[in-house]
């Protein structure tokens, strides 16, 4: 009797076993059927969500008064959103509270965010960056503003009162950088197709064509240089990539297919000896004399990578010498200092400056 209910439990245990290896089975089938979310687009979703959070924690611990209508409303979301950011803070450890005299929430007031432990020295520099970022040609999106703001938030009342001083004290003026104020969503939108590696897609104008061309890229990289912001990539139907100005996109936006860009590519490599942005296919060793006033001034900057003071005279002169790729550019920055250079070589550079000065004499006779 006591070996047949065995043989009876065996059996239902091995039944219940069989039955939920396959539902295992199943819920992995299902499972396996739901398209899986690129890992880029769970991060950057990731980053939305904390940087919302955030905001959240902002206002809370600052000086306004904000309940949840309130934050929605400031913020642009639904309440039921705030709420849960709200809780997201608890389960962190965050100690708000809903003050209910004022009608708001508030943070215990000895309670900051964890920060990064930043010396003095380093919060100049943040500050620093901040200024220098909010000139018009280097400011993309809130620049380093909102992570100012948020480094303010998480530190102590000595830190944040160092970080509103310095702000108010350091200025970035007239850089002379190109007006990207109305090109920051491309510049992102580069950003973001350069980190997940997708193509672009735009229209470009090109100062060759008369209409805006239609262009397929893969971008390499977004940098600023010759005052200016470029993108270097590659037409979908080229080889070789190219030099862009990010200005003269009429529009532009990622494409889901992968982007592909060499291994080996180096950007030191690709501009070479450029003066600026556009590398000439010719190298040229140039060399130019300075007056004496113009010997301090021109010295005081480099100017470029291969700059060099050839020689010194005892009277103030010098002569510096570069190697250049191509001279159309660096043509105008020897026009720049008409009157205090003389072109000692290459003779070609010289009969280009002599062309361009004849012109401008002629254009403004009387």
């Amino acid at each position: 009797m006591p070996k047949k209910t065995r043989t009876k439990s065996a059996r239902r245990a091995a039944t219940a076993k069989k039955s939920a290896k396959s539902k295992r089975e199943r819920t992995k089938a299902k499972l396996g059927s739901i398209p899986k979310r690129p890992d880029a687009e769970r991060r950057l979703r990731q980053a939305s969500k904390a940087a919302r959070v955030f905001k959240v924690l902002e206002l809370i611990q600052g000086r306004g008064r904000w309940n949840a209508e309130a934050i929605a409303e400031e913020l642009d979301w639904d309440v039921r959103t705030i709420y849960r950011d709200l809780n997201a803070l608890e389960l962190a450890g965050v100690p708000w509270y809903f003050d209910r005299q004022q009608g708001c929430y508030r943070v215990r007031p000895w309670y900051h965010f964890p920060a990064i432990n930043l010396t003095p020295d380093e919060l100049l520099d943040q500050a620093t960056a901040t200024a220098v970022t909010s000139v018009p040609g280097l400011k993309v999106g809130s620049g380093t503003q909102a992570t100012t703001a948020k480094m303010v938030v998480g530190s102590s009342d000595e830190k944040a009162r160092l970080l509103a001083d310095a702000q108010q004290l350091v200025t970035a003026l007239d850089l002379k950088l190109a007006d990207h104020s109305q090109h920051q969503d491309i510049i992102r939108t580069v950003q973001w197709a350069l980190v997940e590696q997708k193509q672009l897609s735009g229209k470009y104008e090109s100062p060759y064509h008369d209409k805006p061309v239609k262009l397929t890229l893969h971008p390499y990289r977004l940098c600023l240089t010759g005052q200016a912001w470029y993108l270097i990539a590659r037409a979908a139907d080229s080889e070789q990539p190219k030099t862009y100005r990010v200005a003269r996109f009429a529009s532009l936006r990622a494409i889901e297919k992968p982007a592909t860009v060499s291994e080996d590519f180096d950007l030191k490599d690709y501009f070479g000896n450029a003066w600026s942005v556009y590398r000439g296919r010719e190298t040229y060793d140039v060399q130019i004399e300075f007056t004496k006033e113009a010997a301090r001034l021109v010295t005081e900057i480099t100017w470029h990578h291969t700059q060099e003071i050839k020689k010194r005279y005892k009277d103030g002169r010098i002569v510096l010498a570069f190697r250049v790729d191509g001279l159309e550019e660096i043509v105008w920055w020897v026009l720049g200092w008409s009157g205090r250079a003389k072109v000692l070589g290459p003779e070609k550079l010289r009969q280009m400056v002599v062309e361009q000065l004849e012109t401008a004499l002629a254009m403004n006779e009387r």
